[in-house]
């Protein structure tokens, strides 16, 4: 018998058979590379119809004709300043929201079917909780019109959203017909909203039949829906011993991480021996708790658990196992935080107190001699240079202090008449009280104020490195390194902001302004709310594109709101146009109610960069980073941040991305020409409400 060389066969086995292998691998690849191409194709593809099918639901959608805005003209520039939107201040006292009497209609079972089947259709009412849309269906009232009759005229303010049950109505633009409605169709919900201009006339085409609910009729429902849920949740939590000393901002965060489950007769909530992290409160119904001895192995007597009684707190604690089986008795609803959820939350708003910086001496002395200074200073010791920039209430002038040339300003200057006009009065003293309240190198400085029969003034720190909506439109979109110092300074800003329980409410490329080194300031705090810590606020105000899902379901928000905002920046910055964006302000408000998961990321925004952008845009805001166990240090440690000199940030020794050529203190060269303001308004007939000023 032969005898083989040693290894010889076996190592030519092994030789064909890694070469069979590295052949299999390269067949490999290459397929992957070509589903790859096949993919980016689709992608493309997918892409493509997506604009197309944008722009047939523009076509036919007889929702768009109610937008506050226009559609923007092909031809002109893409990126150009967006608006912000404020609605009037609420009149409702949220304290006094459970006294409020709603008032019912009655509706026959197959109107009741038909405005319920339509209000579920609808893109945006189809969000509401099932209770809400219950309710807004039982107050919604009758109204029957004449076959010729103007539902809507164009030009006219609206406040009412409507249900279509009988007949049919043509919808007409500048005499032009658009298209027809028929039966089970909701319009005008925008006008819920805010106060906005109707962009269309509806009229009758036959006799029809309507039912209808007005703006402060559907916010009553949503305010008090929301404020009876979370006050009976936080004295749910306030009834565990545990949760007992917990301070009242955290329990009210907590409260708005319970999250309702239902469970049907004999079904097993927990079961003895199991594995669990969950903590449960039984909010409606009965449950049975049974449990086997451990030690002689009896069945001990069975425990019934009613609404407000609670399950499940060892979990919270890190004790896994289930020492009894607890089942539903008929019908039950419990309220439910898991372990994670609890943790990310617990202690969270002492760490973010701690945020708050201390001033040194220096700074203290500093300002007060500021102060001492600018408060000796009239309208009359400064000249106006030229005009920086022009917003929605107000517009910005350079000056400089007649005394000293090389010593300039920004002067923002608002029309007292306009702010009547559009009861922004409390925007406008919160601004001026909140803005002398902040001392950040990230915000800009608001000195002293002024005011005369016509005007309110606001005398600011002056930056002459431009906005950074300039520098975007310019450059398109910016890349990891420079979005990431942009938003580094943001959330400085924000971190100052939140800890004195300030919220911003307006973040956008905007309102971000570039000093003399290119460092970023926040400005413009018009719509910037103090609310206080674990506290919340209603009234509807943002940018569209930037606005959080709780704002537009009037929910109430709170700081995560801006923390919802910063992750559409980041995704702005990034990409160079924001996740959310449609033809008309409903059509943004329904795709960010989808969600961020429902948008495609291109591909030049890295993992870890969509990674931080989907954990601040959580539908759920006590979901968000940012919103959690230790505020904006969560998003600090975020692994896109990873390696960032956040200490050499804040003691300016970073260099900015991008250097701004700045040529003295009167240059305005970063700023687009603005022409000169010709209206002459007329003077505040309404005394005392500017005494702040």
């Amino acid at each position: 018998m032969a005898v083989p060389k040693p290894g010889g066969g076996l190592l030519c086995d092994l030789q064909a058979a890694l070469r069979l292998k590295i052949e299999e691998l390269m067949e490999r690849d290459a397929l992957i590379d070509e589903l790859e191409s096949e993919l980016d194709a689709k992608d493309l593809l997918i892409g493509s119809l997506r604009t197309e099918l944008d722009r047939c639901e523009n076509v036919i959608s007889p929702m768009m004709i109610f937008q506050v805005s226009e559609r923007v003209d092909l031809h002109e520039p893409q990126r150009t300043k967006r608006q912000a939107i404020s609605a009037e201040p609420s009149a409702l006292d949220p304290s006094r929201l459970t006294d409020v009497a709603l008032t019912s209609y009655r509706k026959s079972k197959e109107s009741s079917e038909l405005i319920q089947r339509a209000l579920m259709d609808n893109d945006f009412m189809k969000h509401l909780e099932h209770g809400q849309i219950m309710t807004i269906l039982d107050c919604m009232r009758p109204a029957v019109l004449d076959k010729g009759c103007r539902v809507i005229r164009e030009g006219d303010d609206g406040s009412s959203v409507y249900v279509l049950e009988e007949g049919t109505v043509e919808v007409s633009k500048e005499g032009k017909k658009l298209c027809t409605i028929g039966p089970g169709k909701v319009f005008g919900e925008l006008a819920i909203l805010y106060n906005c201009t109707r962009t269309a006339t509806v009229t009758a085409l036959t006799d029809i039949k309507l039912w209808a609910i007005d703006r402060q009729g559907f916010q009553t429902i949503m305010m008090r829906t929301g404020l009876i849920k979370h006050s009976q949740y936080t004295d749910f939590l306030r009834s565990v011993p545990s949760f007992q000393a917990l301070p009242e901002d955290v329990l009210s965060k907590l409260a708005d991480t319970l999250e309702e489950t239902h469970y049907n007769d004999g079904d097993y909530i927990i079961r003895q021996g199991a594995t669990g992290d969950t903590f449960f409160i039984v909010s409606e119904g009965q449950v049975i708790v049974s449990q086997q001895s451990a030690s002689s192995g009896e069945q001990v007597p069975p425990k019934t658990l009613s609404t407000g009684d609670w399950f499940g707190e060892r979990a919270l604690k890190g004790e896994d196992v289930r020492t009894a089986s607890v089942t539903a008795v008929g019908a039950v609803t419990c309220l439910v935080v898991d372990r994670e959820s609890f943790k990310q939350l617990i202690g969270g708003l002492e760490e973010v107190n701690d945020q708050q910086s201390d001033d040194d001496d220096d700074s203290k002395a500093k300002r007060l001699a500021d102060d001492n200074f600018f408060s000796r200073l009239t309208l009359d010791d400064f000249d106006v240079v030229c005009t920086l920039g022009v917003g929605g209430f107000s517009r910005v002038e350079l000056v400089r202090l007649k005394s000293d040339g090389v010593r300039s300003f920004a002067l923002k200057v608002l029309k007292k008449r306009h702010i009547l006009d559009t009861r922004q009065q409390e925007h406008i003293l919160s601004e001026r009280r909140i803005m002398m309240e902040l001392h950040s190198p990230f915000v800009i400085r608001l000195y002293r104020t002024f005011r005369d029969p016509k005007y309110l003034y606001m005398l600011l720190e002056v930056c002459l490195g431009g906005e950074l909506w300039t520098l975007l439109r310019d450059r398109g979109s910016f890349d990891d390194g420079n979005t990431r110092f942009y938003a580094a300074c943001v959330l400085e800003a924000l971190a100052e902001l939140h800890c004195k329980g300030i919220i911003y409410r307006d973040l956008k490329p905007e309102n971000i302004i570039l000093d003399h080194r290119g460092y970023a300031k926040l400005v413009d705090f018009g719509f910037a709310k103090k609310v206080g810590l674990g506290k919340k606020t209603w009234t509807f105000c943002g940018t569209p594109e930037y606005v959080a899902p709780e704002i537009i379901l009037n929910k109430g928000h709170d700081s995560s709101a801006d923390c919802w905002s910063l992750g559409i920046l980041i995704f702005e910055l990034l990409s160079g146009s924001p996740p959310f964006s449609g033809s008309d302000p409903m059509k943004t408000y329904n795709d960010i109610l989808r969600g961020i998961d429902m948008v495609e990321f291109p591909k030049k925004i890295t993992k870890s960069a969509a990674s931080l952008i989907k954990r601040l845009c959580r539908d759920n805001p006590s979901e968000r980073l940012g919103n959690q166990k230790n505020g904006v240090k969560d998003i600090q440690k975020h692994k896109w941040f990873e390696g960032f000199n956040w200490d050499g940030l804040r003691q300016g020794t970073v260099d900015s991305p991008f250097m701004p050529t700045v040529d003295g203190p009167l240059d305005n060269s970063n700023f687009d020409d603005f022409p000169a303001d010709t209206e002459d308004p007329p003077p505040d007939d309404e005394s005392g409400w500017d005494q702040e000023f």
